[in-house]
Order: C-alpha cells, then sequence, then structure tokens
C-alpha cells in the first residue's frame, strides 16, 4: 500500500489519487517509468519524481521516522504492512481518568512487556524499549496513551509512525470502544478479564496500593496484556478494509 500512496505529494487530494492510479499508474516505479502521467503536468512530473525517488530510497533503508513526517497523520494506516514486523502495540492503564500511569503494556504481537508504576516502570527504561520499534499501534492513543505518557513520563516516545486504530475503525464503520469493536468482530478475551472496563483497572490499582494483595495486580496486568494482544488483530483487520475501501488497482 505504502508505494501505491501519492497522497503525500504536494497538492495531491484523494480524488487525484485515485485519478492517477485509475490512468494506469498504481505504484511509484509506474509513476517514475512513464513519460508524462495524466492530469499531472511535465514540470510537476519532474518534482514528483525526485520526491518518489528520495521515498524510495528511504524506504530501502527502512527509515520509519521519514515516513512518519512525510504520510498525513490520517494515512499513517498505510505505512502498516512494510513495518509491521517491527511494530509494538501500546496501552497504559492510569489512577484515574487522565491520572498517573500506572502501567505501561507493550508488545511485538506475541511477546509482551509490562512495566508497573512502583516496580520496573521507568522513563529511561522505557524510552530504550520503545526505541527498538519502527511503528506504534495503539487504540485511541493519541487523545488519550501518547499525551499521558507525555505528561508524567516525558519525551520518551519515539519519532516514528504512529497508528490509531480507533480512527482507522470509524473510516470502516466500527465505532465505539474497543471491547465493543472486539465484540463485533468477535475477538475474544481471557475469560477473567473479559467484562472487565477502564474503571475496573483503576479499582484493581487502588486495590493493589492499599492491601498490597498481588491478585490485584495481576489481574490488571492481565487486563492490559489482553489489551495489547487484540490491537495486532484489529489492526490487521483494519488495514485490509481500509485498503479495499480505496479501491486501488494493485498494492503492494
Amino acid at each position: 500500500m505504502l508505494t501505491s500512496s501519492f497522497i503525500f505529494l504536494p497538492k495531491i487530494s484523494y480524488k487525484k489519487e485515485k485519478d492517477i492510479w485509475d490512468s494506469g499508474i498504481h505504484q511509484w516505479q509506474d509513476f517514475l517509468a512513464a513519460e508524462k502521467v495524466s492530469s499531472i503536468n511535465p514540470l510537476r512530473k519532474k518534482i514528483f519524481d525526485n520526491l518518489l525517488i528520495e521515498a524510495q530510497q528511504q524506504l530501502h533503508a527502512d527509515n520509519a521516522e521519514y515516513f512518519s513526517k512525510l504520510m498525513p497523520h490520517q494515512e499513517t494506516w498505510r505505512l502498516y504492512n512494510h513495518f509491521k514486523e517491527n511494530a509494538c502495540y501500546l496501552d497504559i492503564e492510569t489512577s484515574g481518568y487522565y491520572g498517573d500511569v500506572t502501567v505501561v503494556g507493550i508488545s511485538d504481537g506475541v511477546e509482551t512487556k509490562t512495566m508497573v508504576k512502583g516496580i520496573n516502570l521507568d522513563a529511561a527504561l522505557l524510552k530504550k524499549t520503545l526505541a527498538e520499534y519502527q511503528m506504534i499501534v495503539t487504540f485511541n492513543g493519541s487523545s488519550f496513551d501518547l499525551p499521558v505518557i507525555k505528561r508524567y513520563l516525558g519525551e520518551v516516545i519515539p519519532k516514528v509512525p504512529h497508528i490509531d486504530l480507533r480512527h482507522c475503525c470509524a473510516r470502516i464503520g466500527l465505532t465505539g470502544g474497543l471491547k465493543k469493536i472486539e465484540k463485533e468482530l468477535g475477538i475474544k478475551r481471557a475469560d477473567e478479564v473479559a467484562t472487565m472496563q477502564g474503571s475496573d483497572a483503576v479499582y484493581l490499582w487502588q486495590m493493589w496500593k492499599t492491601t498490597g494483595n498481588r491478585k490485584y495486580l495481576e489481574l490488571l496486568v492481565k487486563y492490559n496484556e489482553e489489551d495489547i494482544l487484540n490491537l495486532k488483530p484489529l489492526a490487521e483487520y483494519s488495514y485490509k478494509n481500509l485498503q479495499s475501501l480505496l479501491q486501488i488497482f494493485k498494492s503492494s
């Protein structure tokens, strides 16, 4: 999908991008190989050629930061297929609505890493851990997780593409919270946390701090793990359906 995208070129709208595809230009290489492209004047074609050559070079170098700056924010989902093998799925828990960060969960889609306040949650360690990845995937992270992390832990988020699945889902008709969307898609959660909501996570943290009983912390961590592990199938589903929504003829 990335190498089929022209939306990042100056003054290329969604309609103009679709016109390019409809003219038979389905990939960057098609554009570069064409002597002329319908609806693109020769001078702009030369400018676009240079921009696409640079994009090819940066893609070959796996420069995720470059594409984070290049791609319009609402279109970062187009980067998913290229960077997904080195993406992290992230979710946090807090002590209350926009309260202090209590748990940070990070997954590569298979294994999880959990950082807990007062145990192993450290800004420097979190920054080092996140620096290992080329993409961050969240659900509502642009409004909640990432701003809250920045507020309480500082500048620890790397400048890599961020895909907020809440907005991706809305574009394909899936609205509401993560648990509601999971049910619609048949994505299961472990029985012990299947009915839990965000308010329950706050309660579990409060009980852990009050009683010191690890069963509360373990259940909180399990709840967080289910959040991040379910983001990968949701990302795959969203990517496939957003790609279909564009009705392109060929994609990478």
